[in-house]
């Protein structure tokens, strides 16, 4: 099965979806689970990309749903009915700025030698240091500063901007 890759599985065994007046199950139903599971609604970033598919005829689930993210990535969600020999459904999930950054490739790893830019209006002023976390270019990472190779400075967060350069920009 899909077990090795649930992350989180809320079996919401209290919510048993009953038939629709056509005798299948109520698509309406599954598209509001899945709202709730991933907290954000149908086409918006973080929930659903699309509603459930309304062409599908799947059975009524008596037992109720078991929904859990596909994989790490939270990508796509598996909705399960509980019954035997019941259904699945994997619903793809919009993904956000945030969840596409968290999937880029890093390009400062955690104790990368980098240059600091302080940036503010008409100047910028750079410093060597040390990357304390990892992170996609956008993402913001504690940086310290070295001086001599010697990390004396109390951290402070920037934005990666290239590989080996993060910004720090003032007000």
């Amino acid at each position: 099965m899909f077990a090795a890759s649930v992350l989180v599985a809320p079996v919401l065994a209290s919510v048993a979806l009953l038939a629709s007046a056509t005798g299948f199950a109520d698509l309406d139903a599954v598209d509001r689970q899945v709202a709730a599971f991933t907290g954000a609604p149908v086409g918006q970033p973080g929930g659903a990309a699309a509603p459930v598919d309304r062409r599908l005829r799947l059975q009524p689930c008596r037992a109720g749903l078991a929904l859990a993210w596909r994989t790490a990535g939270h990508d796509s969600v598996v909705v399960q009915c509980g019954d035997p020999n019941g259904w699945r459904l994997f619903v793809p999930v919009r993904q956000s700025p945030q969840m596409v950054a968290a999937q880029a490739p890093n390009a400062v790893t955690r104790g990368d030698a980098v240059a600091i830019a302080v940036t503010g209006e008409g100047f910028s002023v750079s410093q060597s240091g040390q990357a304390m976390e990892s992170g996609p270019v956008g993402s913001w990472i504690q940086v310290r500063p070295t001086a001599g190779g010697i990390a004396r400075a109390e951290p402070m967060r920037g934005q990666i901007v290239r590989p080996g350069l993060v910004e720090v920009p003032l007000p």
